[in-house]
Formats: C-alpha cells, sequence, structure tokens
C-alpha cells in the first residue's frame, strides 16, 4: 500500500468513526481504499440524505483536527470476537470467523475501534482535504443474497489543488457518463420487464453499432478472417469437453432441459469454433484458420455489479480465433497487433496501456512451452515498440496473454483486447492437423477479442467523446432545417439526394423557430445542420452550420455532399477534412 493509498484507508476509519458517533446502532462493514478514493459501508436504520453527508464530513474534520494517532495492536480471535459482538457488530464477527487466524489486527484512534491489519498514517493530522461523493447500496460482500449496505464513496488527496482537479475532473465524468447521453440521445434503453444487465438498442444506437459492425467485418475479410455463426445454445456436453462447465460456472446461466438433454445458454464462442475446426481434416497447408465472429454471449453478472454497457448480462464479443502450426504463431501475434492498431487508431485511440501475463502457479504445459510462448508475445510487442508491464502470474492456466487498455479523453484507461494463447483447449479437443511428415499434430490455438464487446466498447466511445461522435459513426450525419413550412418538400427532396450519397440524413419538421432547431440538433451532437429558406429553395443550396457552431456558409448540394462524404470516407476526426 503506497502513501496515497495508506492515507485514504485512514481516512475510511475516520469517516467509520464519525458515522458511529452520528448513528451509534451503526454496523459497520469494510473501509477499503480503491482507484481514485475509498469507500466504507454500513448497515444503517434509515438511508443517508445529503444532509448526513454534510453532517459526516463535518465530524471527520473535526476528528482531523484532533490529531489523534493511529494505534496498532492485535487480539486473540477468541477474544476480538467477544469485543466485536457486544459491540453488534455481526459483519466484523463474520470477518474474524472468515480469517480463521489465531490473532487479528486491531487500529484505534480516539475511542473509535475497528478490525485492520492496517496500514496507517501516524496521526488523523496527517490526513488531506478529502471530500464524501455519494452514497449507493452494495449487498454485503458482493452477495444479492446477503444485506443492503450503505456504501459511502469519498476521496482523498495531499493538497487542496489536488482534490479540486480531481472533483472537476468528476463533473466531466458525470457529463458524460454513458447512462445520462444514452438516455438523451436515445441510443438505448434498459427494461425491468426484458431483465437487469439486457441492452434494448434503439433505432440510433442500431445505426451506431451496424457502422462500427460492418467496419469490423469489412477489416477482417481484408485480414484473412473467414466469418462464422454459431448458436446461442449448446448441449452440456461441450462446455464439459472445454472445462467451463468446472473452472467457469459461477458466470454460466442455469441449464436448461430440451428433449431430455441439458442445454446452456452460450457464454463464449471458443468451443463453437472449435468444432468447426474439427469438422474437416486439416492439412498443414491449410493453416492458418482464422474464424471470427461477432457472437452474442450471456453471462450471470451479480446484480451488484451491473453498470450501464459497461457491465451487462448479454453482450456481443467480437470474437475471433486463430488455428496456426507453430512456426506461425509469432507471425499471427503481430498480425493481431497491427490489426489492433488499426481499427482503434479508426475511434482516434492512441494511447494504450499493455500488459504480459506471464505463467501462474499452476499451469497446463511445461516450461519450454511457456517460455517459447512468452517470447513470441514479448517479441511481437517489442517489435511494434509497445512499451508493457509484465502481470508476473496473471496468465490463464493453459497460456500467457496481452491485454491492451484504451486511454480516454478524461485519462482513464478501459480493458479493450485480449491475446490469449492456448494450448489446453486444442488437447481437450484433440484438435489435429496433418504435417509434412505426414503425421497428426497438435495446432496451437489464439484467442484474441479487439473490442472486447460491443456494449462496453460503445459505452466507452459515448464518454471519450461526450457524444459528439467523429462523422462516420454519428448516428445522424446531417439534418436539413426548414425556416418555414413551405420550405419542407424542398428538404424532403434533399434527404433523399443525401441519402443516396451515403449521408445519414433526416428534417426536423416541426414548426418552430430555427434557432430553436439549431440548438436542439447542437444538444443531439448532430455533425452538420443544414438551414433552408427561400434563397437556398432558389439556388438548390444549403446553409451549412456545423454543431461547434461554425458557420460554413451557403453550399450547392452536391458540394456538400462532397465535404461530408470526404470526412467520413477518411474516418476524421474533424467535421471538416484538411
Amino acid at each position: 500500500m503506497n502513501d496515497l493509498e495508506r492515507m485514504r484507508h485512514s481516512c475510511a476509519h475516520v469517516m467509520a468513526e464519525a458515522v458511529v458517533s452520528l448513528f451509534p446502532e451503526a454496523k459497520l462493514g469494510i473501509g477499503p481504499p480503491i482507484d481514485e478514493g475509498f469507500y466504507y459501508d454500513f448497515d444503517l436504520p434509515r438511508p443517508l440524505t445529503q444532509e448526513d453527508l454534510k453532517a459526516i464530513e463535518e465530524r471527520m474534520a473535526e476528528i482531523i483536527k484532533k490529531n489523534a494517532p493511529f494505534i496498532q495492536s492485535s487480539m486473540p480471535s477468541a477474544e476480538a470476537r467477544k469485543f466485536f459482538e457486544a459491540r453488534n457488530q455481526p459483519y466484523k464477527v463474520e470477518l474474524i470467523d472468515d480469517l480463521g487466524e489465531d490473532e487479528v489486527g486491531i487500529y484505534q484512534q480516539n475511542n473509535f475501534i475497528d478490525l485492520c491489519r492496517g496500514p496507517h498514517v501516524e496521526s488523523t493530522g496527517k490526513i488531506g482535504p478529502f471530500k464524501l461523493l455519494n452514497v449507493a447500496g452494495a449487498y454485503w460482500r458482493g452477495d444479492e443474497h446477503r444485506p443492503m449496505l450503505q456504501r459511502i464513496y469519498a476521496t482523498a488527496f495531499p493538497t487542496q489543488a489536488e482534490l479540486d482537479a480531481h472533483l472537476l475532473k468528476l463533473e466531466e465524468a458525470a457529463r458524460r457518463d454513458h447512462r445520462k447521453l444514452g438516455r438523451e440521445l436515445d441510443l438505448f434503453s434498459f427494461s425491468e420487464e426484458v431483465g437487469p444487465g439486457l441492452v434494448l438498442w434503439h433505432p440510433k444506437g442500431g445505426r451506431m453499432r451496424t457502422v462500427i459492425e460492418d467496419y469490423w467485418r469489412k477489416i477482417h475479410e481484408r485480414s484473412g478472417y473467414e466469418a462464422v455463426f454459431t448458436p446461442n445454445i449448446t448441449r452440456r456436453q461441450l462446455f464439459e469437453t472445454s472445462g467451463h462447465l468446472n473452472f467457469f460456472r459461477e458466470s454460466i446461466f442455469p441449464g436448461m432441459e430440451l428433449d431430455n438433454q441439458e442445454y446452456y445458454v452460450k457464454p463464449m464462442s471458443c468451443p463453437f469454433h472449435i468444432q468447426i475446426y474439427k469438422s474437416q481434416l486439416r492439412s498443414y497447408r491449410d493453416l492458418p484458420v482464422r474464424l471470427g465472429e461477432l457472437a452474442n454471449v450471456y453471462r450471470y453478472e451479480r446484480a451488484g455489479v451491473l453498470h450501464g454497457l459497461l457491465r451487462v448480462r448479454g453482450f456481443t464479443q467480437d470474437d475471433a480465433h486463430i488455428f496456426c502450426r507453430p512456426d506461425q504463431v509469432y507471425d499471427e501475434i503481430l498480425g493481431v497487433i497491427d490489426l489492433t492498431l488499426e481499427i482503434l487508431g479508426a475511434f482516434g485511440f492512441s494511447s494504450f496501456q499493455v500488459f504480459l501475463s506471464t505463467r501462474p502457479e499452476k499451469a497446463m504445459g511445461g516450461p519450454e512451452l511457456w517460455d517459447a510462448a512468452e517470447g513470441h508475445l514479448r517479441r511481437a510487442l517489442e517489435e511494434r515498440h509497445l512499451p508493457y508491464e509484465i502481470d508476473a502470474g496473471g496468465g490463464a492456466f493453459y497460456g500467457p496473454k496481452i491485454d491492451l487498455k484504451i486511454r480516454d479523453a478524461l485519462g482513464r484507461y478501459w480493458q479493450c483486447t485480449t491475446v490469449q494463447f492456448d494450448w489446453n483447449m486444442p488437447e481437450r479437443f484433440d484438435l489435429t492437423y496433418i504435417a509434412e511428415d505426414g503425421k497428426a499434430h497438435r495446432p496451437y490455438m489464439v484467442h484474441r477479442a479487439i473490442f472486447g464487446s460491443m456494449e462496453r466498447f460503445m459505452g466507452v466511445l459515448i464518454e471519450h467523446f461526450a457524444g459528439a461522435f467523429p462523422v462516420w459513426i454519428a448516428p445522424i450525419q446531417a439534418r436539413l432545417l426548414p425556416i418555414a413550412d413551405r420550405h419542407i418538400p424542398f428538404c424532403d427532396a434533399v434527404v433523399q439526394r443525401l441519402r443516396q450519397a451515403g449521408i445519414r440524413t433526416d428534417v426536423d419538421a416541426r414548426s418552430e423557430r430555427v434557432n430553436y432547431k439549431i440548438r436542439e440538433a447542437q444538444l443531439q451532437k448532430i455533425p452538420y445542420m443544414l438551414v433552408v429558406g427561400d434563397r437556398e429553395v432558389a439556388g438548390d443550396l444549403v446553409s451549412v452550420r456545423l454543431r461547434s457552431g461554425e458557420n460554413l456558409g451557403q453550399k450547392t448540394i452536391d458540394e456538400f455532399a462532397r465535404l461530408a462524404r470526404q470526412v467520413i470516407e477518411s474516418r476524421s476526426l474533424e467535421l471538416v477534412a484538411g
């Protein structure tokens, strides 16, 4: 735990002391530091309000001002259990029981005593400026069958300037929240009748997805991938052979019985692609075989972790699997990296965090196999000049992997691309190819996803661009704005001409002032607003305004179409090509 984490952890204890002083009947959960802050979970007699948060902050300030030391000690577990039981702290008692240790760590400041192994700062006075952010529900230990607690999220920094900068960043993040923008831009929704974590894509969101998926298909076809489609359910036997029922069961939806057989909905595509590979005898000349699918998959995520598009139960994975000979592995990895950089670059992403996850303690295959696979991944990253960090022991038991995170406009990193070696499934499914020696050999298998999932990637795009998408993926690229009703027939005709030119266009035919229509189009982040009045109708023109507020003046329909097509075809991030 670094110095900042230690300070935030100490601030969490101060927050707990303040809550207990205001709510003596409070039952305490846990209070760890997290990225950019900390939280503490409480079981309280009533829901907290904003006034409560203000009161808690004031009491925390008083505690910090006292500069009370954090005193570390230990206590026999049996004694600690009695101590917390006597104070009606059942969650602490449960934690002590689960630890199963002879002694447990205790920290005290003032008269507040908490179960904790630390570390902490020397005293409450060493805690820097802090802010309570919000309250959210959180199931005890993440289990929806356990009590729902109130989680207070907060943050602390060494200086007021750092705290102020962070709070500004949070304000900007709230403005960009994809759930808020998804409603405002009419891209997607969720329905209680359908179920949590299951996305309903509206027409505008559907247009965006179609454009992105068509681009994905086109570039994969160019790169030698074959498009495949696989069922959304399968018999139990397939996932038993793959090992998913043993290693992944908690994330698989319960099975269903059909024709006296147990079936499961698809949580991933690899076993299906393996069946396609196995459907015919493969020669060394046939390899590599690259199979790609935009696959609908379903995974059971607990209700407490669902979060808009970023964490869902049903999603579309841009899944692909490469079956290749050992001598082809390095070139295939390079090809995946090149494809990743090209695809993500088309959306303006150029700053990444890259991790190479290496052999864990329990691993399938000998050290020589792992060393060779890790060597291929290292060499490919280095050849493409991609700095990376080692995630020691972070590989799956069946092979090492590369994880790539993209950096968004707020400097946040999002997990995106994964390139995963696998010699487990080729073994489990007895995959072979006939080599030059006429004998059956085992191919290597590479799992890879570039977007990760369409839902998550779309959520990231919405927040990265704050809904103001590049023209090539914008749901509506141009909107005709007639000044009066008599201009509507001309606008309808222009819409058809622009659609024929491949520009997604509509018309705002409402009886509203044109300035109101312009403002509405700007709020909808539409790239081009085409104002039409008497002069435009007479001259077969449109007056072009950009969502940025810039006025490009009058242009013929063909001139505007050329301008827009140039931006769209180049996948420019600008509204006017340079």
